[in-house]
């Protein structure tokens, strides 16, 4: 199994690229075997046919799971993220397990992975079987709120997963 983590902060090795190896760690039982912090792509982002853009894009296709992450900016993902994004055809995710993870400083904007972030990826192509996942940046790293949403989705990966060999 192939594990990609997606971090879209435009900050380089962000709370939220730490969130994102944590949650693809705990989700799979091992760490990410790519991680790709869109900021390092630059400028590459702004056209079509970059080298180093298309290598990460092909990652992310060819990933059994990917993790995408990103800090709520203006109650959404960042633009940095939507520029990956945009870099993927619709359906080129086709037999991806997609989990859309957001952090954020309150709970204000909890429904933000689920109702901005999840239908992007599934137009995309991936299957997104979990419940998007809001984490408060403050404290994105205790263990009751990742535990929680775990009991759930661990399953739920599982089953995508399987569909996906089977």
């Amino acid at each position: 199994m192939s594990t990609v983590a997606v971090v879209g902060n435009p900050k380089p090795r962000s709370r939220t690229r730490a969130a994102a190896e944590l949650v693809a760690e705990r989700l799979t039982g091992a760490p990410p075997d790519s991680v790709i912090d869109v900021v390092d792509l630059g400028a590459g982002l702004l056209g079509w046919g970059d080298p180093a853009v298309q290598d990460a894009v092909a990652a992310v296709r060819a990933a059994d799971v990917a993790v995408v992450a990103s800090p709520t900016y203006k109650a959404t993902y960042t633009g940095l993220l939507k520029l990956f994004l945009d870099q993927i055809g619709t359906g080129d995710l086709a037999g991806v397990v997609a989990v859309p993870l957001m952090l954020g400083g309150g709970p204000a904007h909890a429904l933000a992975p689920e109702l901005l972030l999840k239908p992007v990826l599934v137009e995309l192509g991936a299957t997104a079987p979990t419940r998007g996942l809001y984490l408060l940046d403050k404290d994105w790293d205790e263990p009751a709120p990742l535990d929680a949403w775990l009991a759930t989705a661990r399953p739920q990966v599982a089953a995508a997963r399987a569909v996906r060999a089977g």
